[in-house]
């Protein structure tokens, strides 16, 4: 075989060398490209479960209208100093949103009994939620509240509060019980029983009216202070300005909650002493 002739054949399998190098080159692009794709899609499928899961653990329950647990500040402000109730005093809100009535007192496991009949769409509801917290986290404390916002679509809309919901209140003095009747869409949630749908009726006709509130025969005969004060505050500025005496969420809730405290502490018999003779709370009783 002569020179020319082994360069060719030389030539030759370089060529086809080269070409299958190429093709196997070719390959293995091809085998990546596959196996990124495949990534990117099961990336893609994990990416839109974490986002389903997320997306429903932010989204209000249809249950019960929540958006979770409150900020551990907001939880905190709801325990307000003696210092800054006593000089709310009353703030803005009045002894005429209670009215005193005849009957037996309510009690549970021989405990004085405090009945709240509500709607989380409520806006006035809304309010008085705060006031109520204030006031109750005198004589007990609750587990980790929720929070909510009342209807956008009524009066005072989207206001930030709290709801009872599945909430615990641990007591050595009263007995709380919370009765949220419907959630933010008015769907139902928790059903008086016939008993408190009585008292309801009778004290605050007619039956839907909200919220009805009994502590001891005196009852909320209508709002202690106006949910204007609250409108455009988130929870934690609201929870805030409950510490500040000149803000007006503090002249209303923190006044609100004052007589709150008178009407509990007239059933605890005055118990706490620390909280019952309270210059606010001993100056209010005589009013309600």
């Amino acid at each position: 075989m002569g020179k020319a002739q082994r360069t060719k054949q030389q030539s030759a399998r370089a060529r086809i060398a080269a070409q299958q190098a190429e093709r196997r080159a070719a390959e293995q692009r091809r085998r990546m490209l596959a196996i990124g794709g495949i990534t990117v899609a099961v990336l893609a499928v994990i990416g839109i479960i974490i986002g389903a899961v997320v997306a429903k653990q932010n989204k209000p329950s249809q249950a019960g209208g929540t958006t979770g647990a409150l900020p551990a500040s907001v939880q905190s402000n709801l325990t307000v100093p003696a210092g800054v109730l006593a000089r709310v005093g009353a703030g803005s809100s009045g002894p005429q949103a209670f009215k005193k009535i005849t009957g037996p007192l309510l009690t549970t496991g021989g405990k004085p009994e405090m009945l709240y009949i509500g709607a989380e769409w409520c806006p006035y509801c809304a309010a008085e939620r705060w006031a109520m917290a204030v006031a109750l986290n005198r004589f007990g404390s609750f587990s980790p509240l929720k929070g909510v916002h009342s209807s956008s679509s009524d009066v005072f809309p989207n206001t930030a509060t709290l709801t009872f919901y599945r909430s615990t209140y641990t007591s050595q003095y009263l007995v709380f019980t919370p009765v949220e009747t419907q959630d933010v869409n008015h769907n139902p949630l928790q059903a008086p029983t016939a008993a408190q749908r009585a008292l309801w009726a009778k004290y605050l006709p007619p039956g839907d009216n909200f919220p009805f509130i009994d502590i001891g025969n005196r009852v909320l005969a209508g709002v202690s202070y106006n949910p204007q004060v609250l409108q455009g505050l988130t929870w934690s500025q609201i929870a805030a300005d409950l510490h500040t005496p000149s803000s007006p969420v503090a002249q209303g809730a923190t006044g609100s909650a004052n007589f709150f405290t008178a009407a509990i502490c007239s059933v605890t018999n005055n118990q706490p002493a620390s909280v019952c003779n309270a210059p606010p709370v001993t100056a209010l009783r005589g009013h309600i």
